[in-house]
């Protein structure tokens, strides 16, 4: 374990899973304690906190269901009386629902709809009510989605405007609490072997047309997409700010 991040506090939306889970071990790797938000995975958000416990930081899970904005300050009031502070937020927590273009007669608008009040709306709350009391020096990191810059395939219109949205919603952000030296910035991966690939392509294996695009010809790892969150928490990266980091073996050129 390093120590980059001994003393920091960081929560983790949707962390009790997939990329969220990933992301709060290695920050704990560098001896952030951590805590995680889950909406009903109450053992697996136990399980990782669990594992990072056993890296010798402290880590609890919260119950918070981002779809609810309600419940955005009562997470981050939860994390400030369990740890004194917060210094880091990973906007991770996100859903897909693709496969239908616009036009199609029976467009499920309900679960579109949800898409975006978890996507976005959800986001912004939680970004606000941690904006108020996150430390001078701290960091903000939204995990986007190469989606957000690149439509990759038709259906896909509403989960890339809600990524699209979180770039222009972190510029504004980052403008505005640069003063106080927090960075902010959007990390965009590729596909990786979680449930929401299997939701978007139907499995964790890729077709062979999908991996031709890429130049690096695989799926992004878990790891991968983590090591450069974590990367933009720590002190190497005071002066980034702002950005949007694609991390999908060069989809994107």
């Amino acid at each position: 374990m390093s120590n980059t991040l001994k003393g920091k506090v960081a929560l983790v939306t949707g962390g009790s899973r997939g990329l969220g889970a990933i992301i709060a071990e290695s920050l704990a790797d560098q001896g952030a304690d951590v805590a995680i938000s889950y909406v009903a995975s109450k053992e697996k958000a136990e399980a990782v906190v669990e594992k990072l416990k056993a890296k010798g930081v402290r880590a609890i899970a919260i119950q918070a269901d981002q779809a609810d904005t309600g419940a955005a300050q009562p997470l981050i009031n939860t994390v400030i009386a369990g740890f004194g502070k917060l210094d880091i937020l990973i906007n991770n927590a996100a859903i897909v629902v693709n496969g239908q273009t616009v036009d199609s007669p029976d467009l499920r608008t309900e679960a579109l709809d949800r898409l975006w009040q978890i996507n976005v709306m959800g986001v912004v709350a939680t970004t606000r009510a941690a904006a108020r009391v996150i430390s001078d020096g701290g960091r903000i990191i939204f995990i986007g989605s190469l989606n957000g810059t690149h439509a990759l395939f038709p259906g896909v219109a509403d989960y890339a405007g809600s990524k699209a949205a979180l770039i222009g919603y972190a510029k504004g952000v980052a403008r505005d609490l640069g003063g106080r030296n927090i960075t902010v910035n959007v990390v965009q991966p590729g596909a990786m072997a979680t449930d929401m690939m299997v939701d978007a392509l139907g499995s964790t294996d890729a077709p062979a047309a999908f991996l031709d695009m890429h130049p690096i010809r695989r799926i992004a790892k878990l790891d991968e997409v983590a090591s450069v969150v974590t990367f933009l928490t720590g002190p190497t990266a005071d002066y980034m700010t702002g950005g949007v980091i694609d991390v999908a073996g060069g989809l994107a050129i």
